[in-house]
């Protein structure tokens, strides 16, 4: 049986809120048969609701799938709960009567409905206006460097329809800006999981206290000298105590000095702590909505659960440094500079630095496929579950598992 592999994307409000997702899935063959999407269709919808469950993959949102005309026509679409997915029509379905008697009773019973994104769609609207009365959004891929008054027009017209326009790929800000003006109220592309580096040239001071503190934390440094420099920055101190306190540890009794958190919790895990201070602080209004927060939760993720997989007996200072690995691997984003130049400031491994700048290693091999399974790449799982010896379907079970990670991390607002 074919592996099918689940990945999720954000797609976003003019805010830079998390509106819904998009679930993408491809076979290692990425054949695009209409067999293979009425399969690949009901692998995920079916792994989601029986296997991994809508609440771990999707939380409180919907998700757009995509589906072709078998799957439209099969009266086993109208079993799938209609809380939880946004049916989206593969612009190859040809709107004849059977097409619009079935959207015309799942538009009855409530489902949403989406047409899959398109450019030509719009410059050829005729045989999709039967469809409008039925479609809640229409999804559009529009080229960054387009200005056209007809596809302007367009989309105006389908918005008097009441329908809601999504537009796919965005690569920047300029594009998304271009999008805005002609009319688009959602976006979804890479720009959203990535954000572009914002120009600076050199760290600021509570930039560098912290990394200050990580390495401290990293370096045998006595730990009089840690509570110490912890101490001196108040602001990070009354934070570190805040969260020790919000019952994402299970103590007793409240803990109410520094000296009793480095004893209690340990070097590594207030290392971690501080680098995803570092992102949760830096990005958008809400962090439990920042996209860049939550893709550096999934790779943290992915890479101690590659790790594991590859060696069930990994020790901790290597998941340690599979999960530094992860985490670093944005923090150029933030800081605005070039990753080499962040690292001269980072106490890391020579394997985390020959992972993140070259590629090499076991951590390295992870990092190049979790990178490739965010692009929908799938050929590398399966090169990499060769190499390794593993079963596809367990890769497959690790991605799941990080997007439940990741959501119950974000509903927690950590």
């Amino acid at each position: 049986m074919k592996n099918v592999y689940i990945a999720r994307q954000p797609i976003m409000d003019k805010e830079g809120e998390i509106f819904a997702y998009e679930l993408l899935y491809r076979d290692v063959e990425q054949t695009s048969s209409f067999d293979n999407h009425r399969y690949a269709t009901s692998a995920v919808i079916n792994n989601i609701l029986n296997k991994f469950g809508t609440k771990a993959l999707l939380g409180e949102r919907k998700a757009f799938v995509k589906i072709d005309r078998k799957f439209l026509l099969n009266d086993l679409i109208f079993s799938i709960p209609k809380e939880f997915f946004i049916f989206t029509l593969l612009d190859s379905i040809e709107m004849d009567e059977y097409v619009l008697e079935r959207l015309e009773q799942l538009k009855a019973k409530g489902y949403e409905l989406a047409l899959n994104d398109t450019l030509e769609m719009l410059v050829s609207m005729e045989q999709y206006r039967g469809a409008f009365s039925y479609l809640d959004y229409i999804k559009i891929n529009i080229p960054a460097n387009l200005e056209n008054a007809h596809l302007e027009s367009m989309i105006k017209e389908c918005k008097t329809r009441g329908i809601t326009i999504l537009a796919t790929r965005i690569e920047s800000e300029e594009h998304k800006e271009l999008a805005q003006k002609m009319g688009c109220s959602y976006f979804q592309g890479y720009f959203f999981a990535k954000p572009k580096i914002i120009e600076n040239k050199k760290l600021d001071a509570s930039q560098l206290s912290i990394i200050h503190l990580y390495n401290l934390l990293m370096e045998d440094t006595n730990i009089d000298e840690i509570t110490q420099e912890f101490e001196k920055n108040y602001a990070i101190s009354v934070q570190l105590l805040q969260f020790i306190n919000s019952g994402a540890f299970s103590f007793r009794k409240r803990i109410s000095s520094i000296h009793h958190v480095l004893v209690l919790v340990g070097r590594v895990p207030l290392a971690q702590w501080l680098m995803l201070m570092i992102y949760s602080k830096s990005v958008a209004k809400q962090e439990e909505s920042s996209p860049l927060l939550l893709m550096i939760k999934s790779r943290t993720e992915l890479m101690q659960g590659l790790l594991r997989l590859i060696d069930p007996n990994v020790r901790s200072n290597k998941l340690g440094e599979a999960y530094f690995t992860g985490v670093i691997s944005l923090i150029d984003v933030i800081f605005g500079m070039q990753i080499e130049e962040i690292l001269e400031h980072l106490h890391v491994s020579d394997e985390v630095r020959d992972a993140l700048l070259k590629g090499e290693g076991v951590l390295g091999e992870i990092y190049t496929l979790i990178s490739q399974i965010e692009q929908f790449q799938t050929e590398p799982i399966k090169d990499f579950a060769q190499k390794y010896q593993l079963d596809p379907e367990e890769i497959t079970t690790v991605i799941a598992q990080s997007i439940e990670d990741v959501n119950q991390f974000e509903n927690k607002g950590e």
